[in-house]
């Protein structure tokens, strides 16, 4: 199953997509091409059928050549020489949302955690998820503050979002406190 992403897109007729990968660079003479992963395991991107590009217009098949440490070396279908295998560079590789297996219980795809209303314990509007980010060291919700376009990150942990109701379209986010930096810290001034 692939991991959650950050990046979904969304087709004319309003399907939701997500990202599973993108091209990188050519990898030698024969057309293959080296991909960015964002699967549970690299070669399982190439399990999900045909990808299409960020547009829907273009696919592709995948063939999984071998596991890198920076994702797959893959044959594409239709690509036959180093020439046409370095017009991908930087292609994002989509799938539709529907296409992927349901979640194992308490996890999440990305692309169904981005656009729930956050809510605190009481159930007062905090604001709407917006992103989902992963600067190394755990996932973090964006979320956008209710009424402007201020965001705060929340970590998505048992303790800041203790329930997500996917079909309610709600998340509940017990908001941290600001460590350090408060009025309370100016005592010593």
């Amino acid at each position: 199953m692939p991991e959650p992403t950050s990046k979904t897109g969304t087709k004319s007729g309003g399907e939701t997509r997500v990202l599973l990968g993108s091209f990188a660079n050519a990898h030698g003479i024969r057309g293959e091409v080296q991909v960015r992963t964002y699967t549970g395991a690299p070669e399982a991107i190439a399990t999900y059928g045909p990808l299409s590009d960020k547009s829907g217009a273009r696919t592709f098949k995948l063939k999984v050549v071998r596991v890198t440490d920076k994702g797959i070396i893959a044959r594409v279908e239709g690509i036959a020489d180093r020439n046409a295998a370095e017009t991908l560079k930087g292609i994002e590789l989509y799938i539709e949302r529907a296409k992927l297996p349901a979640a194992s219980e308490g996890e999440y795809y990305h692309a169904d955690l981005i656009g729930l209303r956050a809510v605190s314990p009481e159930g007062e509007e905090i604001g709407k998820i917006i992103a989902v980010a992963n600067f190394g060291a755990s996932d973090l919700l964006e979320i956008q503050l209710k009424g402007g376009t201020a965001t705060e990150f929340v970590p998505f942990s048992d303790a800041c979002v203790p329930h997500v109701d996917i079909a309610a379209g709600v998340a509940t986010v017990v908001m941290p406190e600001l460590v350090g930096g408060g009025e309370d810290e100016k005592e010593g001034e």
